[in-house]
């Protein structure tokens, strides 16, 4: 049997406004030692995150090739595990999320090409663990803005990359649960000995490395395109394995759900969470004058009080350079709102409807007071019951609560790690809210949300939630 050469590709990219500046790094590392045995690093002009993240694995693989040119034949047999932070890179290339945009195909067959499938095995990783590689596109871009191109030479991306920590081997072919290998680790070092192992976790040909740990549910049937770089994950039906107990049952053959962390435990790595920035829509005629305005009534558009809050929104966004993907309430005023900020980050738009107001029914553009005028009885039977609906057959906020939290169970599933501005309403603002932080209905009462403010909320792949804004409107003043 041929010798095995074992090497880690570590790989970046980055756009600086998505699409914008942007630039890929590489590293290639000996697994056995961690030595880093070549860098790669490229301005590559406009692109998208995801065109750049392929660059970088592109790179990182033929760096890997390079150094080992005759493997396989006359060498040793090369296998090479590759770890970045891109899920939808990740996951593409295992094969478990089917590649949709045109833009992707090219780059994901190039970089299939260059070794054999069998020899090259995909992790995600946590962006904090892949710091070297992020460092290299960094580098990259700054040189770009500079005029210039990346220099090896002058590069300080590994003095910024933490110590590698080593890490066990997977133990025997067949050893299916993914934590397996660690929890062995754990036993022993509780028994005061050590295991032999590599520095990185690479698993072999006969063990294919563990799927991702994050459920990938069924995509939202939507109107409007996906932005450009990105797609959508196909279904996969995958459970997530936590800790030494999980990982020794999965072994046996059970599979263990995780308990959601709550408070200040001790959590596993999720990885990054899919972070909802929640923008309510600028101004209609109907806001100052505090009238019931939802999905059953005229559709409104902006006021031109409401067009400066949506581009002053968008120039917020494009400061920040955080958003990569925009999905809208089917209404116009949420519509105009988000092409504002997706003309400005040249990004595509989404439509869900599960993200459109209540509907208030016969309580359609009248004011508080005219309703309770009009409705009296109706009115505070709705301010005491979330099951109850507005007169004329609207909706309870019962049920505008079951609707938004399908839409959020939709989109945390496609979106998972990614930032999403999501262009919305009131009451759906409110009900994510309330929902993340487990407060009861009479909570919708006690919020308040300006027009165009800006709200975030985090969901993580326990199931867990942190809301992290409320109410914001600094970017309007």
């Amino acid at each position: 049997m041929s010798a095995v050469r074992r090497l880690v590709v570590e790989a970046d990219g980055g756009s600086r406004g998505n699409p914008g500046p942007a630039g890929y790094g590489a590293v290639v590392i000996d697994a056995a030692t961690g030595e880093t045995l070549a860098e790669a690093a490229e301005y590559i002009g406009v692109a998208t995150n995801n065109v750049a993240e392929y660059r970088g694995l592109i790179a990182g693989l033929t760096a890997a090739k390079a150094l080992f040119p005759d493997a396989g034949t006359t060498g040793p047999d090369l296998r090479v595990h590759v770890r970045m932070d891109s899920k939808l890179v990740v996951e593409q290339m295992s094969g478990r999320w089917k590649i949709k945009h045109p833009d992707m195909k090219p780059l994901a067959a190039r970089a299939a090409a260059i070794l054999p499938p069998s020899s090259v095995t995909y992790e995600w990783i946590p962006r904090a663990q892949n710091k070297h590689a992020d460092r290299l596109a960094n580098e990259a871009m700054d040189a770009g803005r500079d005029g210039r191109q990346w220099e090896a030479a002058a590069s300080t991306a590994e003095l910024d990359a933490p110590a590698r920590t080593p890490l066990p081997d997977r133990g025997p072919p067949g050893d299916a649960a993914a934590g397996a290998a660690k929890a062995r680790a754990a036993l022993a070092a509780a028994r005061g000995g050590t295991e032999a192992g590599t520095l990185f976790e690479v698993p072999t040909a006969e063990e294919p490395a563990p799927p991702a740990a994050e459920p990938v549910a069924p995509e939202p049937t939507t109107s409007e395109p996906t932005a450009p770089g990105s797609t959508a994950p196909e279904p996969t039906d995958v459970s997530a394995i936590a800790g030494a107990e999980a990982a020794a049952a999965s072994a046996s053959g059970s599979a263990t759900t995780p308990a959601p962390q709550v408070g200040w435990a001790a959590a596993p790595d999720l990885g990054a969470p899919a972070t909802f920035i929640l923008l309510r829509h600028g101004e209609t005629a109907l806001t100052p004058e505090k009238r019931f305005s939802g999905s059953g009534g005229t559709d409104p558009e902006l006021s031109a009080t409401g067009r400066d809050q949506a581009a002053r929104a968008a120039a917020h966004f494009a400061a920040l350079g955080t958003v990569q993907e925009i999905v809208s309430s089917p209404l116009r005023r949420c519509r105009e709102t988000a092409a504002a900020v997706a003309d400005r980050l040249g990004l595509e738009v989404r439509i869900d409807e599960g993200l459109r107001e209540t509907d208030f029914g016969a309580w359609e553009g009248l004011t508080f007071g005219e309703v309770r005028e009009r409705y009296g009885d109706d009115l505070t039977a709705w301010l005491a019951d979330p099951d109850t609906a507005p007169t004329g057959g609207g909706e309870s906020f019962t049920e505008v609560a079951t609707r938004v939290a399908a839409a959020r169970d939709r989109l945390t599933a496609r979106y998972a790690g990614r930032t999403v501005l999501l262009v919305t309403h009131v009451t759906p603002i409110k009900t994510l809210v309330r929902l993340a932080l487990e407060a009861p209905a009479q909570a919708m009462f006690r919020m308040e949300l300006s027009a165009a403010s800006i709200s975030t909320v985090a969901y993580y792949g326990d199931g867990n939630a942190s809301v992290r804004l409320l109410n914001d409107t600094s970017h309007l003043r």
